[in-house]
C-alpha cells in the first residue's frame, strides 16, 4: 500500500470513529440552517458535478467582469480624449517644446491613462464579484474539490487557496503561501503560482481575445465567445500548474504531501454593499495605483527609446531587430518580446507599451481608437497564432517584478527566486514554440 494513501486511510478511520463516538453520547436536532448546508454541500462538492459547476462560476464570473467592463471602459477612454485635447491646446499656448508635450503628453499622459481605461473597470467588477463568492462560503468548497487533485501531483490542497488568490495579484498570493506548513509544499505553491494571471494580465487576455478570437461576433455572443477562450486559457493555466507541480515534486521537491483536513464553513449570506465598496475602492484603487506608478516611467522611457535615433534608426528598433528573429520562431515579434521586458516591473503595461512601439512616433494610440486596435496589429503582420501565442506567452511568463521580490523575501533564496523566473520563461517560450511550428507545418494559418 503506497505511504500516502496508508496516511490517509488512517486518517478516515479516525474520522468515522470519533464521529461514531459523537452519536452515541451527543444527541442533536439539526438547524435548518445545517439541513441547507448539507443539501448545498452534496451538490457543490460532488465528485461528479463539482467540477462543472466550478468551471461555470468562474465562467459566469468572466462573463460579468467583460460584458460589464466594456461600457465604462469606452466612457473612461473618451473622458481622457477630452482632456488630453485641452493639455495639448495648453502646451501650443504656453508654446513648449516639441519633445516636453511628446514626453508627458504622448509617453506619459496617454500610457497612465490607457491603464485607468483598460483596468480599472475588470478589476472593479472582478473583484467584488469574487469576494462575494468568498463570502458566501463558496471558495472553500473549490479548495475540497481540488484537494484530490494537488495531493495526486505531489501537492498540498490548501494551495488552492494562494492560486485563487493568484488571480487578483501574485504577488500578493505568493505571501498568502504561509498558510501551506510543510517548507517542500509551500515552496511547489510558489513556484507555480505564476501560472494564474492577475489583474494585469486579465486586460491583455480580454482584448486579444475579443479582438480576435471573437472576431465578427458582436454584443452577449461576443461576450460569450471572449467569455469561453478566457476560461479555456485560465484551465490551461491550472494544468500546467499541475503538471509542473508533479514534475518539481519528483525531482527537486520530492516528498509526501501532507495530510490536508478542511472544515467546510457553513455557508452565509454576504453583506453586498460592505463587500463591493471594501473591494472595488480599496483593494481595485489599490492596484490601480500601484499599476500606474509603473506604468509612467515605463511610458516615458519607451518614448523616449522611440524618439531617439542612433543613425537613421531609433534605439526601440535597435532592440526590435535584435529580438525578432527570436519572436519570429515563437509565433510573435521583436515588438511583443520588447514590450514584455519593458512590461517585467507589472503586466499591467506590456499591451500600452506594445501599441507605443507600433507606432512611429513612439507615442501611444489615442484610447479613443480602441475599437481600431485590430487594424494596428494586422498592419504589424498579425494572424489568430499571433494574438493566441501572445494571450499564452502572458498567461505563462515570468512573474512581475513585485512578486519576484516577494519570492525573495519568503525564501530569502537567489536560487528559487531564478527558478521561480526561470521555469515559467522556460514553458512559454517552449509552448509558443510548439504551437506556432505545428500550425506553420500543418498550414494552418
Amino acid at each position: 500500500m503506497r505511504t500516502e494513501n496508508f496516511r490517509d486511510r488512517i486518517v478516515e478511520n479516525l474520522f468515522k470513529e470519533s464521529n461514531q463516538l459523537m452519536k452515541s453520547g451527543v444527541h442533536y436536532s439539526k438547524s435548518k440552517q445545517d439541513q441547507v448546508t448539507e443539501k448545498l454541500d452534496s451538490i457543490l462538492t460532488s465528485p461528479i458535478i463539482g467540477f462543472p459547476i466550478m468551471l461555470a462560476m468562474l465562467a459566469i464570473v468572466f462573463y460579468i467582469t467583460i460584458a460589464g467592463a466594456n461600457v465604462p471602459s469606452g466612457m473612461i477612454a473618451e473622458f481622457f480624449v477630452w482632456v488630453e485635447g485641452y493639455l495639448t491646446m495648453m502646451f501650443q499656448y504656453l508654446h513648449a517644446p516639441g519633445w516636453l508635450h511628446g514626453i508627458l503628453v504622448l509617453g506619459l499622459f496617454r500610457g497612465t491613462t490607457w491603464v485607468i481605461a483598460v483596468m480599472l473597470p475588470p478589476m472593479a467588477i472582478f473583484f467584488p464579484t469574487f469576494a462575494l463568492l468568498e463570502n458566501y462560503g463558496y471558495l472553500p468548497r473549490v479548495a475540497f474539490n481540488l484537494d484530490r487533485l494537488f495531493k495526486s501531483v505531489g501537492a498540498h490542497g490548501k494551495q488552492s487557496l494562494t492560486m485563487a488568490m493568484g488571480f487578483g495579484c501574485n504577488a500578493a498570493a505568493i505571501m498568502s503561501t504561509r498558510i501551506i506548513e510543510s517548507p517542500r509544499e509551500r515552496m511547489l505553491a510558489i513556484l507555480t503560482n505564476n501560472f494564474v494571471p492577475c489583474n494585469g494580465r486579465w486586460g491583455t487576455l480580454i482584448v486579444l481575445a475579443s479582438l480576435f478570437m471573437a472576431a465578427g461576433l458582436t454584443g452577449g455572443m461576443k461576450s460569450l465567445v471572449t467569455t469561453g477562450v478566457i476560461v479555456g486559457i485560465v484551465v490551461f493555466g491550472i494544468i500546467v500548474t499541475f503538471v509542473v507541480s508533479w514534475a518539481l515534486s519528483k525531482t527537486l521537491l520530492k516528498g509526501v504531501p501532507t495530510h490536508y483536513t478542511l472544515e467546510l464553513p457553513p455557508y452565509r449570506k454576504p453583506k453586498i454593499f460592505d463587500t463591493v465598496i471594501r473591494e472595488s475602492l480599496t483593494k481595485s484603487i489599490a492596484v490601480l495605483y500601484r499599476a500606474i506608478k509603473v506604468a509612467a516611467p515605463a511610458a516615458i522611457l519607451t518614448w523616449v527609446l522611440a524618439n531617439i535615433t542612433i543613425g537613421d534608426t531609433s534605439i526601440l528598433l535597435h532592440v526590435v531587430h535584435f529580438l525578432d528573429p527570436l519572436g519570429q520562431a515563437i509565433g510573435l515579434d521583436g515588438y511583443i518580446l520588447m514590450a514584455f521586458i519593458i512590461g517585467l516591473p507589472a503586466n499591467e503595461i506590456v499591451l500600452p507599451v506594445l501599441l507605443m512601439g507600433y507606432l512611429s512616433t513612439g507615442a501611444l494610440i489615442d484610447v479613443e481608437g480602441i475599437s481600431d486596435l485590430k487594424q494596428i496589429f494586422l498592419n504589424h503582420d498579425w494572424t489568430w497564432l499571433t494574438a493566441l501565442n501572445m494571450m499564452l506567452f502572458s498567461l505563462l511568463h515570468y512573474p512581475c517584478g513585485t512578486t519576484l521580490l516577494n519570492i525573495y523575501k519568503e525564501t530569502k533564496s537567489p536560487k528559487w527566486t531564478f527558478l521561480a523566473f526561470l521555469i515559467p520563461t522556460v514553458i512559454a517560450f517552449f509552448v509558443t514554440f510548439v504551437i506556432t511550428y505545428l500550425v506553420r507545418t500543418l498550414h494552418l494559418i
